[in-house]
């Protein structure tokens, strides 16, 4: 139970603190832009650097494909367009309750505009319980939980893509209606990098299965990036700032990247600065990723750039071959902007996707208490949550 009273005595410097911190953002900001400025003018040059000195630097800076000042307006969807999503929850495994388990519930959502059509609004759940399900990740010393939310994301792309198809097959080889894909949050995989190459193969894989899949079908797939914390964008203008004549990070900064004198605007992030220069129904310069794990995704490395979405500056992915392909990405980005626009602030179809995957107290109660009766049915005795459980679940106050 929150102490309201002591919580006070705790807030009576935060106003002071972050009006500091609002004096020194803008000054961050005033600076993040003349370093632009400037960069762009020399952005050849500085391509040449990332290229040259790529396995000397010491932070994760992006390529980028269009000029650093790009402001493009973007096209509004046509009235006659679908959009599918997925998004997942689950019920983790606990050694409290009546049966070491977990469950991964995929949202599915469908939406079709200007063609008369029910939409689809429903979940897939599916239950983990076998022993390879549940142990298997600890001979790379993964935790059940952690492997959970990786399966879940394989089940997210699998059935996206399953939707997709099954769409298209229904239209025919004949039907020219645009459609994409979405998901809620980023298509570079971060967690992969550390895993060992064995538990790896057993996630990438059938993920770009699926990427390939919508690829076959011409559908392009977009993952929406809200409040994006990236700097991948803003580490590219610390080649600009660095006061050395070569960005060798290993030998100028040992490594030491954090405090390094290039890094001038930290904690700046990019949606900051593209704040400024994007007017809202603009996106800025394709960016691609240099994420070390996107080695490993063959022809679906991660492109993505920054649109102003009226409500907030977004951070939009996509793959190479939809930011390759100038048909599919006026696509991807003149839907993605629509749906924003149809969700007051948020693309309506990832709202509605996690609506469907959410799984609340209620929803987790019945669950178990599913699995309890199948359980009595099997013959099982003596089956109950541990008394740390259920003396939890009440209070003697």
């Amino acid at each position: 139970m929150l102490d309201l009273i002591k919580l006070a005595r705790q807030m009576q410097g935060i106003g002071q603190h972050l009006t500091q911190e609002a004096i020194a953002t803008r000054q961050r900001l005033e600076l993040a832009q003349r370093i632009l400025a400037q960069a762009t003018d020399r952005q050849s040059e500085l391509l040449m650097q990332q290229q040259m000195w790529r396995d000397r630097l010491g932070f994760t800076a992006a390529e980028p494909i269009e000029p650093l000042d790009t402001q493009i307006d973007l096209i509004a969807a046509p009235a006659t367009h679908t959009v599918l999503a997925t998004d997942g929850s689950q019920i983790a495994p606990s050694h409290h309750e009546i049966a070491y388990c977990y469950l991964i519930n995929v949202g599915r959502v469908v939406l079709h505009y200007g063609q008369n059509r029910h939409p689809l609004l429903d979940s897939l759940p599916e239950v983990f319980y076998r022993a390879d399900d549940l142990y298997i990740s600890r001979q790379w010393g993964i935790r059940t939980e952690e492997w959970m939310g990786y399966r879940r994301t394989i089940s997210e792309a699998t059935v996206l893509a399953e939707m997709g198809a099954e769409i298209q097959a229904e239209r025919g080889k004949s039907s020219a209606i645009p459609t994409i894909a979405m998901v809620d949050g980023s298509l570079i995989h971060w967690f992969l990098e550390p895993l060992p190459i064995e538990a790896r193969d057993r996630i990438l894989p059938p993920i770009l299965a699926a990427w390939e899949k919508l690829r076959t079908l011409r559908i392009p797939l977009v993952g929406y990036l809200s409040a994006a914390r990236s700097g991948e964008a803003m580490n590219f203008l610390r080649l600009q700032s660095c006061p050395y004549l070569a960005p060798d990070c290993q030998t100028h900064c040992s490594g030491q990247t954090d405090q390094a004198p290039c890094q001038v605007f930290s904690p700046l992030r990019d949606t900051a600065l593209w704040g400024l220069v994007l007017e809202p129904g603009q996106r800025g310069a394709l960016w691609r990723s240099s994420a070390k794990i996107l080695d490993c995704y063959g022809n679906h490395r991660i492109y993505f750039c920054y649109v102003h979405m009226g409500s907030e500056i977004a951070r939009v992915e996509f793959p190479a071959w939809v930011a390759e392909d100038a048909d599919l990405l006026q696509t991807a980005l003149s839907l993605t902007l629509t749906q924003v626009q149809k969700g007051y602030g948020y693309p309506v179809t990832l709202a509605e996707a996690h609506n469907q995957a959410v799984v609340r107290g209620g929803d987790r109660a019945r669950f178990f208490a599913l699995l309890e009766q199948q359980m009595i049915r099997a013959g099982l005795q003596n089956i109950g949550t541990s008394y740390k459980e259920a003396r939890k679940r009440g209070s003697i106050a």
